[in-house]
């Protein structure tokens, strides 16, 4: 247990020295850090999706809706309210998670498939109602969006990113350690058995669905400031169906899982595009492959290479 711990700590040192020496390694270069950076937001995202569907059992559809919520609301607020960006990234998670409790509260009475298929329908309406509000969104222009002066270069946002993106994701492991993470997963295994040991199935899922969706939010948010432009095509559900994949094949219920689906699926879509259809038939493939051979992800390796016990960071 201890080598494990020592293992954990080690991997955690090594990542966030890596990131936060990456700038220099690559010369500075804008097209690298952009590298780090989408893989950071997708990671959050990723992270808060593996909250709800690995940690809690709940299989979303629609999340990237809730990316392109979170950014749209950064730019609306920015653009026409003129506020800050320490007051737009927290609404854009609040605006997010008040849209996932109009939507979780009907919902948390489906399973499975079910629930599935409406999330679907919320992933599937979000960019229409984007494109079709041109007072609010400007249609197929999109918004622009200005960065704070003070951190205007692509050096200064990319630690900002970085550090947003380690401090959800520190908070994402307390909570998956905490009581509230147990009832998540009490509930994963057995809604009966959950409701039975006290455990308010309902109310449990609502939380779980406002959770995930305000961390995805704010992932969102950041993805405005650093492009400096929304659109209605940015997250279609495509995104979302990436977002799942990257959980899968990384490790459901897993952080370190999500930060490994979000750098292969990152990366894989940036050097595959030149050939048509390859990116697709990629993911499909990997899907397949890790379902087949390894279910427990890829994340589950280092458990087998270390002959250690899982975690958090690990599985559950």
């Amino acid at each position: 247990m201890a080598s494990g711990n020592v293992y954990g700590r080690l991997s955690i040192f090594a990542l966030v020295s890596l990131l936060l020496a990456f700038p220099f390694l690559v010369g500075q270069s804008s097209y690298f850090m952009g590298l780090a950076v989408m893989t950071a937001i997708y990671a959050t995202a990723a992270m808060s999706l593996n909250l709800l569907t690995g940690f809690g059992g709940q299989i979303s559809v629609g999340h990237g809706g809730f990316l392109m919520l979170g950014s749209y609301t950064v730019a609306i607020l920015s653009v026409k309210v003129g506020l800050p960006i320490w007051v737009n990234l927290p609404c854009a998670g609040l605006m997010t998670a008040f849209i996932s409790l109009v939507i979780g509260l009907p919902a948390v009475r489906l399973r499975g498939h079910f629930l599935a298929v409406a999330t679907l329908g919320f992933g599937l309406s979000v960019p229409l109602i984007a494109l079709n509000w041109q007072s609010l969104t400007e249609g197929y222009s999109g918004l622009l969006v200005s960065r704070p002066e003070l951190l205007s270069s692509d050096l200064q946002f990319y630690y900002v990113i970085i550090c947003v993106t380690l401090v959800i994701t520190w908070l994402l492991v307390n909570i998956a350690n905490s009581r509230l993470g147990r009832a998540f997963r009490a509930i994963k295994d057995s809604e009966v058995a959950a409701a039975s040991n006290g455990i308010s199935v309902a109310r449990y899922k609502t939380l779980l669905f406002i959770i995930s969706s305000f961390f995805t939010g704010v992932a969102g948010g950041l993805y405005a400031y650093w492009i400096e432009y929304v659109s209605p095509g940015d997250f279609t559900i495509m995104t979302s169906l990436l977002l799942l994949a990257m959980i899968v094949v990384g490790g459901l219920g897993s952080i370190w899982g999500s930060i490994i689906g979000a750098i292969l699926f990152t990366l894989i879509p940036h050097f595959a595009d030149t050939y048509v259809g390859v990116t697709n038939l990629i993911v499909g493939l990997a899907v397949v492959l890790i379902i087949l051979l390894r279910p427990a992800g890829l994340s589950s390796l280092g458990t087998v290479l270390t002959g250690t016990k899982s975690s958090t960071f690990g599985k559950p």
